[in-house]
């Protein structure tokens, strides 16, 4: 079978792409290895348009309950490994299967940065996160260190009031990034401490995390906390090397599009915070969504 489209990648644009190219009668396929992308992972959305406040798997809910309204096949649970073109036909490589489309749009959107340091592979799982909505509940009464000032990390913090006797908040920046309405919740909880310009050196323990230890940039000074638990929220780093020789990527593995979300290979598109459009927002990756699922229409309608 050959589709009329394939999507990688099922978040909000790759959802909201899907919806639209549905909805334009396109034989459609989705590839994703996590069904929802990284806003599962937020406890609460506070800038949906229309919806005061909403969980990320409660936003993605509704999105899949949508979709279901129209004829899409899904494949879940499975990563695209590879991408290439002949005779104007895209073959797509998953774990297991290839699949051939006229187009394709690459919505795959981007994995949590590590550390890089000692004891942060050794204690995966073992009281190293990356989730605290999945995780926080196991940290009841505990002490635990939230690495990443940004909006990623105090949400963690803020999925940690809950349960945590205390929260260390760490930056490597000279001043935290997090929104003030986000800072303002959590300084008025009394129970969390923000330290900036740090660089976290090591994560220590014996089975399970018991510490970590952070230097001062300015004086070099190394400091050790106790915790049982460290959330790491340094951010997000693109991955789009299984198709590196059709596109161009920037700098830092982004895909680079135009103003269409056009890709250097013509039928192939990309959307959401895979590519290097400037902000990265849920409602403007659905928004990139719907764009490359029109301009896939446009494009089928000339080719």
């Amino acid at each position: 079978m050959i589709y009329d489209l394939i999507i990688i990648g099922g978040g909000p644009a790759g959802i909201t792409a899907g919806i639209y190219a549905a909805r334009k009668k396109l034989k459609t396929l989705i590839i994703t290895k996590d069904w929802g992308g990284q806003i599962n992972r937020a406890s609460e959305i506070h800038n949906w348009p229309g919806t005061r406040v909403i969980s990320g798997m409660g936003l993605i809910g509704e999105m899949t309950e949508h979709m279901k309204e129209y004829e899409i096949e899904i494949r879940k649970g499975k990563e695209v490994i590879d991408i290439d073109k002949k005779d104007n036909i895209f073959t797509v490589r998953d774990e297991e299967k290839e699949h051939e489309a006229r187009t394709v749009i690459i919505a795959s959107g981007k994995i949590p940065r590590t550390l890089d340091i000692p004891g942060e592979d050794k204690f995966r799982g073992k009281g190293v996160c990356v989730c605290s909505t999945c995780d926080a509940p196991m940290y009841k009464d505990k002490e635990v260190a939230v690495i990443g000032g940004g909006n990623a990390g105090c949400g963690a913090a803020i999925d940690l009031l809950k349960y945590a006797k205390k929260i260390y908040v760490l930056e490597f920046l000279e001043e935290m990034k997090a929104d003030p309405i986000i800072m303002d919740k959590l300084m008025k909880s009394g129970k969390v401490e923000c330290y900036t310009n740090v660089a976290v050196k090591e994560i220590k323990g014996k089975k399970f995390v018991e510490g970590l230890v952070y230097e001062n940039r300015d004086t070099g000074k190394q400091t050790e906390l106790n915790v049982a638990g460290v959330f790491i929220s340094v951010g997000m780093m693109a991955k789009a090397g299984f198709a590196e020789k059709l596109v161009e990527l920037n700098q830092i593995g982004e895909i680079v599009i135009d103003k269409d979300n056009y890709t250097k290979t013509p039928g192939l598109f990309a959307a959401g915070d895979i590519s290097d459009i400037k902000y990265e927002q849920i409602v403007i990756a659905a928004g990139e969504g719907a764009k490359a699922a029109l301009a896939v229409t446009d494009y089928l309608k000339k080719n």
